[in-house]
């Protein structure tokens, strides 16, 4: 899961992407109004994390603006504003979720991942395919009802691939959602990464699509 943080307080913005970089989560982290307008209009994001008081463009401002271009990424709002009339504010600009600082990080994630699991469709927290089951609450992956053990770029492809099973899913896009923006990536590493998935929850589990992508479907 790939996600967008504005912040502009240098230490804030360390301590969440610390945070969610343990959680699995890939995270590109922008300071300013303009960086977070441009990163998501142009930029591929499961989710984003908005404070509201930015230098150049007010994050109001910024979230008009991704909505104006039809850019449908789930947002939360991170701001020490608490009054009603700027959630009022952030809502109708197209805020999906709202924090007020200080706020712990635990439940920043949980919000995160329900955005997440909510925009891919899914209303209850547990997403099955098959007899494989994710917990999109806990970031948890379950095979015939065991644990299933992930290194963090499997997870991450896997997570993709289960919230939108059924599916064929673009190649290009998973290298967006589990690299780093600034990382030099080898061009099969990502049919490396499904070797290994196929191997630990089973072959036919993963299909192929050539000069597409993959798919991960239920085996009966």
């Amino acid at each position: 899961m790939r996600v967008l943080l504005v912040e502009d307080d240098d230490d804030l913005s360390k301590r969440i992407a610390t945070s969610l970089r343990a959680e699995k989560f890939v995270v590109d982290v922008v300071r300013n109004g303009e960086d977070a307008e441009h990163a998501g209009l142009t930029e591929i994001y499961d989710a984003a994390v908005l404070d509201l008081g930015l230098p150049k463009i007010d994050g109001v401002a910024v979230l008009r603006s991704w909505r104006a271009a039809e850019r449908t990424i789930p947002v939360l709002v991170l701001t020490a504003r608490d009054g009603w009339p700027d959630k009022v504010a952030a809502f109708k600009a197209g805020a999906d979720d709202f924090v007020s600082k200080p706020f712990k990080i635990e439940e920043l994630i949980l919000r995160l991942r329900a955005l997440v699991r909510r925009a891919s469709g899914h209303a209850a927290p547990i997403v099955k395919c098959g007899s494989l089951a994710f917990d999109a609450q806990l970031g948890t992956f379950e095979l015939d009802g065991l644990p299933l053990k992930l290194t963090a770029f499997e997870w991450r492809v896997l997570s993709c691939l289960i919230l939108r099973r059924e599916t064929i899913v673009d190649r290009r896009e998973l290298i967006e959602r589990v690299y780093q923006s600034d990382t030099d990536v080898d061009s099969n590493s990502i049919e490396v990464i499904v070797t290994r998935l196929r191997k630990k929850i089973g072959g036919q589990r993963i299909e192929t699509t050539r000069g597409r992508g993959y798919m991960l479907t239920a085996v009966q």
